[in-house]
């Protein structure tokens, strides 16, 4: 396989660093450690700030590879239950979900849990020590069936809820101890003070579905489908050949805004916390369709990178990212970019298909960290005209763009649009929103 010239290799933060810093531990170490951890707080920095690709990965994060194996693999099954079954299990642990899981032609299925600060912290003490039945980091994944009985699917999710609350405070923890360490070098406390005062987090599960998945889905709908239904398949069979016909390089990347898994957007809350993605793909090779629809093990990544693809306004291109295995990923949001005046640097990100690689799927847990709902924004010390998150409309237009970036340019409205003086983050996420998925949104057809 060809080297891919914009893959990008992010800072790596160990834990143990991190924790470090944002313990003050380090008040009293000797001239050497004081450079060190220097040298960090500037590594960290150059990857978040202004400069910089907006994001980072933390390693040696204590037990995240029992969490992580755990909880992802139970997003694909979850996405392929019957409908009924789904409902109740989704019940049985508090889950909702943020997508039309009725929609069998989705190309993503999510599930969501609110995960407050102080519970999430509790339940870390009372259950670590409780989960001894956890597979271990190196078991396989089980098979996925969709023919199994009530008792077996319940069993199966037995510990959903319990591992989604784990792995939502290990991560929780991960965007505080940031926060916190940015703004010892901003000054103040306004990020860390902001994600306190909000609460709550959100925690998404997210199964970025396989071509199979997506004839197995359309299958278990066809006999029943509505004629609205059978439109939009149609609809959306045309979309998809259109889309392979689009060019792709060495690797397979997509080189368009239509062969992606999600679309070009800035998160606009303060930080976002992801695992590495964990990647399924069929385990038998005798060409059954049924056994491949239900037979998904474990993969590496067949391109070497997490699919997640950023663009750089400073370089006017796109980096595909990758990360260390079993890392966690921290991707600063616009409202971390206003609090901190610029500060830090909001990432334009999307994810992309591997066209070359149709039955892969991709597994992932998310936390979004944001501030209360009535956080106002002062725009006293910040200027729109200058933060990296306008700029990149003024660069695309300065610049000789490719055709990527003038897509890019159409489909994503600029933050001088969507923010006002003295608006309040629930605000200013109702016209985010808006502009991005409203009657009128840049992607409300998309």
């Amino acid at each position: 396989m060809e080297e891919n010239p914009n893959k990008l290799e992010i800072y790596e933060l160990r834990y143990l660093d991190l924790f470090l810093l944002s313990t003050h531990c380090h008040s009293s170490s000797s001239l050497q450690d004081n450079e060190r951890i220097e040298s960090i707080t500037k590594s960290i920095f150059e990857a978040l700030g202004p400069s910089g690709p907006g994001l980072l990965a933390i390693t040696g994060v204590p037990n995240s590879s029992v969490l992580r194996r755990t909880l992802l693999p139970l997003a694909r099954k979850l996405a392929l239950l019957n409908p009924d079954d789904r409902k109740r299990i989704l019940k049985d642990h508090n889950l909702g979900s943020d997508v039309p899981l009725r929609n069998p032609e989705r190309s993503v299925s999510s599930f969501a849990m609110q995960l407050k600060y102080t519970e999430s912290k509790e339940f870390m003490q009372n259950n670590q020590s409780q989960r001894g039945d956890k597979q271990s980091p190196g078991s396989e994944i089980d098979h996925f069936c969709d023919s199994i009985e009530k008792e077996v699917h319940d069993n199966e999710f037995k510990h959903l809820g319990d591992s989604f609350k784990e792995l939502g405070s290990c991560m929780l923890e991960l965007g505080l101890r940031i926060a916190r360490v940015c703004d010892a070098q901003i000054g103040g406390q306004e990020l860390e003070q902001s994600l306190l005062e909000s609460c709550i987090a959100k925690g998404r599960l997210i199964h970025y579905h396989s071509a199979l998945d997506a004839q197995l889905l359309r299958k278990s709908t066809h006999c029943k489908g509505t004629a609205r239904n059978q439109a939009n398949s149609r609809r959306n069979k045309e979309q998809s050949i259109h889309s392979k016909q689009e060019p792709s390089d060495s690797n397979g990347l997509c080189q368009s805004c239509t062969n992606l898994w999600q679309q070009w957007h800035y998160d606009y809350g303060i930080f976002t916390v992801l695992t590495t993605p964990m990647f399924l793909s069929p385990s038998n090779t005798h060409g059954n369709e049924a056994q491949d629809l239900c037979c998904y093990s474990e993969c590496c990544s067949p391109s070497g990178h997490l699919y997640l693809q950023i663009f750089d306004p400073c370089k006017n291109d796109i980096f595909m990212v990758n990360a260390p295995p079993e890392s966690f990923i921290i991707q600063v949001g616009e409202s971390a970019d206003i609090i901190s005046r610029g500060k830090l640097r909001s990432t334009l990100h999307s994810v992309c298909r591997p066209s070359k690689h149709e039955d892969l799927c991709r597994e992932i847990f998310v936390v979004f960290l944001q501030p209360a709902w009535n956080k106002t924004f002062s725009m006293s010390d910040y200027s729109i005209e200058s933060s990296m998150s306008s700029k990149d409309k003024r660069d695309l237009v300065e610049q000789e763009a490719t055709v990527i970036t003038r897509e890019i340019q159409k489909i994503v409205p600029p933050l001088a649009s969507r923010l006002k003086e003295g608006m309040t983050f629930a605000e200013f996420s109702r016209e985010t929103t808006k502009q991005y998925y409203g009657g009128n949104g840049l992607q409300s057809n998309r």
